[in-house]
C-alpha cells in the first residue's frame, strides 16, 4: 500500500480551493438586481407602479444587508472611498437638494428615490463582485431578458392569439392605441417587437448590450462557447425584429470604438498610437459632417421622418421650459411622472403623455440646470478617459510590459460608446439600466483598474489561500 513519505518535496495533493456557498450567492443576487433594473419595465408591466415599488425596495434592503455587514468585517481602509464616483454622487446630491426649488417635488422624491436605488445596488455590484463576475452577471441577466422576452412574444402569438397590456388588464372593445400594449403580438409578421421590456427601442438596446458582452466573453475564452453563439444568433435575430433606427447607428459606433481600440492596442509607439488617433478623428470628423449634408437622406434610409418622429417639437418645448431656470433647473425628475400636473398633457405623442426628453444633455438641463449638467460632464468625461486607457494601454504594475490585453477591458468603453450615442435621442443614460452602468463602471475602474490584480479581483478564498494552522 503506498504511503506518503515523512519527508515529501510538495504539499500532498488536494482539492483546489472553491468559492464559499455565501459568495456564490451574492453572485446570484448581483444577477437578481442587475435584471431588475435592465428591465424594470417589465416589472413595471407585470406588478404595476407598487409592486415595482415594492420590489426594489426589498432588494435593495437585501443589497445593504449583504454589503454592510461585508464591509464591516475588513478593516475600514478595505472600502475603497476615495474611488468613489464622486461627480455622479454630486449629481444625486443636487437631485435631492433640488427639491427645495422643484416645480415638482412630489416627482422630484419620488424618482430621486428611484435613482438612488440603483446608485446603491451598482455601488453594491462594483464593490462585491470580480471583473470576472461582473461580466457573468451582465450576461446572465441579459440571458434571462432575451430569453423571457422570446417566450412571452412566443405565448402572445401563439396562444392568446391577441396583444397584451400592463398587468394583464383586459383588452378592451374597439381599437386603442398600439403603444399603450405590452406585447403586440409582431413576433411573425412586419412589426416590431417589444419583448418583456414592453418596448421596441429598449428590446433593441437590450439586444445590442447582450452581443456586446457575449462577444467579448467569446473572445476572453469563456467556456460553452457555443452556447455563447447561439445567444449571441437570438440576441441578434430580436434585434432585427425590434428595428431601432438608433440601435443601428449604435451598432456602427460600436465597431469604430472598436476598430479604433484595437489598432491603439496594436501601435508598438506613442508616434504610432498618436498616428491612430489622428486619422480617426479625421474620419469620425468626415462621417459627422457627411451625416449632417445627407441627413435627409439617412433618415428615410431608417424610416424617420425630418422632424426625427416629433423630436423636435419635443426639444423645442423642453428648451422653453428649461430657459427659464438656467443655472439650477425646474426641479429632478428621472422620468418625468406622467400623472404630476406638471407633465400630464405638457408634450403628447400618439396622444400619450411623454417622460422624457428624448435627449439626455436636454433633460438634465431642463432638471438641474447649468449646474446639472456641468456635473454630468465630468461624470461622463472622467468615464470616457478612465474607460478608454482601461481597453488600450497593456496591463502593467511592475517591470513586464509585455503581459497580454484582456478582452474584458474593452466592455466599458464599448457600453459608454453606446450609452453616449444613446443619449442624444433618448434619455436612457440618466435612467435606471443607464445610470447603474455609469456608477457601476466609474467605480470599478477607479476602484480596479487592473483586471485579475490585487485581492479585491479575487474572491476570499483564492485571495487569501487556503487556511492553515498556526505553528506556535
Amino acid at each position: 500500500m503506498a504511503v506518503y513519505s515523512k519527508h515529501p518535496v510538495t504539499e500532498p495533493p488536494a482539492a483546489p480551493a472553491r468559492e464559499t456557498t455565501g459568495h456564490l450567492m451574492v453572485r446570484a443576487y448581483s444577477v437578481l438586481t442587475m435584471f431588475t433594473v435592465l428591465a424594470h419595465t417589465a416589472v413595471y408591466n407585470l406588478l404595476g407602479q407598487a409592486g415595482a415599488a415594492i420590489v426594489m425596495v426589498v432588494l435593495t434592503l437585501g443589497v445593504l444587508g449583504i454589503w454592510i455587514p461585508a464591509v464591516a468585517r475588513h478593516r475600514p481602509t478595505r472600502f475603497p472611498w476615495r474611488r468613489l464616483p464622486w461627480a455622479a454622487l454630486g449629481y444625486v446630491a443636487l437631485a435631492l437638494l433640488s427639491t427645495l426649488w422643484s416645480r415638482w417635488p412630489g416627482a422630484t422624491l419620488l424618482t430621486w428615490t428611484l435613482m438612488a436605488v440603483v446608485t446603491v445596488n451598482a455601488l453594491f455590484v462594483a464593490t462585491m463582485l470580480t471583473w470576472q463576475e461582473i461580466v457573468r452577471a451582465l450576461s446572465s441577466a441579459l440571458k434571462f431578458i432575451l430569453g423571457l422576452s422570446l417566450l412571452i412574444e412566443l405565448w402572445v402569438v401563439v396562444v392568446l392569439r391577441h396583444p397584451v397590456l400592463p398587468n394583464f388588464v383586459s383588452v378592451p372593445e374597439g381599437k386603442i392605441d398600439p403603444h399603450l400594449y405590452w406585447v403586440r403580438g409582431n413576433l411573425f409578421d412586419d412589426g416590431r417587437i417589444q419583448g418583456i421590456v414592453g418596448n421596441a427601442h429598449t428590446m433593441a438596446m437590450m439586444c445590442l448590450f447582450a452581443l456586446i458582452v457575449f462577444g467579448v466573453l467569446y473572445a476572453a475564452g469563456a467556456r460553452r462557447r457555443s452556447a455563447l453563439v447561439l445567444w449571441a444568433l437570438l440576441a441578434f435575430a430580436l434585434l432585427v425584429k425590434a428595428a431601432s433606427a438608433t440601435v443601428y447607428l449604435s451598432i456602427a459606433v460600436v465597431l469604430a470604438v472598436l476598430l479604433v481600440a484595437l489598432l491603439a492596442r496594436a501601435a508598438r509607439s506613442p508616434a504610432q498610437r498618436r498616428t491612430v488617433y489622428l486619422v480617426a478623428g479625421a474620419v469620425g470628423l468626415i462621417g459627422v459632417v457627411s451625416a449632417l449634408l445627407l441627413r435627409d437622406r439617412l433618415l428615410d434610409v431608417l424610416g424617420k421622418g425630418s422632424d426625427l418622429t416629433g423630436r423636435i417639437e419635443i426639444w423645442a418645448a423642453v428648451w422653453q421650459r428649461a430657459i427659464e431656470r438656467p443655472m439650477l433647473g425646474n426641479g429632478f425628475s428621472s422620468p418625468w411622472v406622467p400623472w404630476d400636473p406638471a407633465f400630464d398633457g405638457w408634450i403628447l405623442n400618439h396622444g400619450l403623455t411623454v417622460f422624457h426628453a428624448h435627449n439626455m444633455w436636454l433633460d438634465v438641463f431642463l432638471q438641474l440646470g447649468a449646474i446639472g449638467v456641468l456635473l454630468m460632464v465630468v461624470a461622463w468625461l472622467a468615464l470616457v478617459w478612465r474607460a478608454w486607457f482601461f481597453a488600450v494601454d497593456r496591463p502593467r504594475w511592475d517591470l513586464d510590459a509585455q503581459r497580454p490585453y484582456s478582452p474584458i477591458a474593452l466592455l466599458p468603453i464599448l457600453l459608454v460608446s453606446v450609452l453616449l450615442f444613446e443619449g442624444l435621442a433618448e434619455s436612457a443614460p440618466i435612467v435606471l439600466w443607464g445610470w447603474m452602468l455609469l456608477v457601476l463602471l466609474s467605480f470599478k475602474i477607479k476602484a480596479v483598474p487592473l483586471i485579475g490584480v490585487g485581492i479585491s479581483e479575487r474572491t476570499p478564498v483564492i485571495s487569501h489561500g487556503p487556511r492553515t494552522r498556526r505553528v506556535p
